[in-house]
């Protein structure tokens, strides 16, 4: 890689972000930059001087780094490449034992299976972001070294499609999108739990039955569900959700759920919370508080089964481009105050309020890989992990 692509980046970034936080797509397809892409630039630019005197760990330099890019960034063939990764990996067998998830019958799963297993102890607490982190990165690694993907794990910039997900280069059921949204299923409003009044519902959409166009129109959904928002899903055969329960992927794109991830909504995550709590609380959504946050807004943008169970969402193809961006606003945050943020941590270590309070010490768990990093490692995509970590985000 050059030795200027991040001068390019930072160039880049701040010429695309003079628009206004609604983003429409241009006559040629495209889509512009936004606000948060001129914050990214603002970061990427710190980031740059802080490792001059703060070197990232192993061979991993910012001219080396991986540069993960948005949805809309990607060439037809880059979607396409990754589209036929994602599909090698649900064909492949699964490496989870059937002894402690019976349910799976892919490499794909093997995924969905270890965020079933870890649901309760990465939401909602201190390490929500870190192990996401390590967990996206993981996924990222199994396309490239077993599926023979040569590209980076794309990013969802909400914000872009905010106002007409359904016909947004993600969701229009083209060969080259994620597929789209499910046929028609008449079924009640997805309760939102401990949300006062008018937020405790997410008004049903145009979909919530099968997906029937785009490359995952044919694919099988084998775990949970446990935590279901939707009506109709055949119950799995153990309250668990471990046990196989095949079925199609089912959607309800919806446009009340995604205005919780307008741009406006993430520029002010970015900068009006300054402290790991706060930022944590309202990314994460406080449903108490009527707020969904950018986190339960994108996922309630895709709902249907698994991607509205929260146990199992990582079920839905695009959860990974959902918690890239998660990954990627964490990521522009930490870099806007490298010195307090980079490490700063806050929560408890089960999602309940119960645990104790996390530590950078903490052991982070994924069934999918062997390696069993601390949290104080997944605090930086440059040299995190002891140098495996190396990628940034335009």
């Amino acid at each position: 890689m050059l030795a200027n692509v991040p001068n390019l980046l930072v160039a880049s970034l701040f010429a695309v972000a003079a628009v206004g936080s609604n983003i429409h797509r241009a006559e040629d397809g495209s889509y512009g930059g936004d606000e948060v892409d001129a914050i990214s630039a603002e970061g990427l630019a710190k980031l740059k001087e802080w490792t001059r005197s703060n070197p990232p760990a192993g061979n991993c330099t910012l001219e080396n780094a991986v540069i993960r890019r948005e949805w809309s960034a990607f060439s037809r063939q880059e979607r396409l490449d990754y589209i036929d990764a994602v599909l090698c990996l649900q064909k492949k067998p699964p490496t989870t034992p059937t002894s402690i998830i019976p349910g799976v019958r892919s490499r794909f799963d093997d995924f969905v299976g270890t965020h079933l297993n870890h649901t309760l102890f990465v939401h909602s607490t201190g390490n929500f972001l870190g192990w996401h982190r390590y967990y996206v990165w993981t996924y990222e690694q199994a396309l490239r070294n077993e599926c023979n993907y040569t590209g980076q794990q794309p990013y969802w910039n909400w914000g872009k499609y905010a106002l007409d997900p359904v016909n947004s280069p993600l969701f229009d059921g083209s060969d080259e999108s994620l597929s789209g949204d499910g046929s028609y299923f008449e079924h009640t409003p997805v309760p939102v739990p401990g949300a006062p009044p008018p937020f405790d519902i997410i008004i049903p959409g145009n979909g919530g039955g099968c997906v029937t166009s785009g490359p995952f129109k044919d694919m099988v959904v084998s775990l949970g569900p446990v935590a279901g928002t939707i009506d109709g899903v055949t119950p799995n055969p153990t309250a668990d959700g471990y046990s196989y329960n095949p079925r199609c992927l089912r959607r309800d794109i919806s446009e009340n759920a995604a205005v919780s991830t307008r741009t406006n909504a993430t520029v002010a995550l970015l900068t009006t919370h300054d402290n790991i709590a706060d930022f944590q609380e309202y990314m994460q959504g406080s449903f108490a508080k009527g707020m969904l946050g950018v986190h339960g807004g994108g996922h309630f943008t895709v709902g249907g089964d698994p991607g509205g169970d929260f146990y199992v969402s990582p079920g839905d193809p695009a959860f990974w481009l959902h918690h890239a961006n998660i990954d990627r606003i964490w990521w522009i945050w930490q870099n806007q105050d490298l010195a307090t943020r980079q490490n700063a941590i806050a929560g408890q270590t089960h999602m309940m309020g119960g645990g104790v309070p996390t530590t950078l010490e903490d052991d982070q768990f994924f069934q999918v890989n062997e390696k069993v990093p601390k949290l104080k490692d997944l605090l930086t995509t440059l040299g995190g992990a002891g140098g495996e970590l190396c990628y940034i985000y335009q």
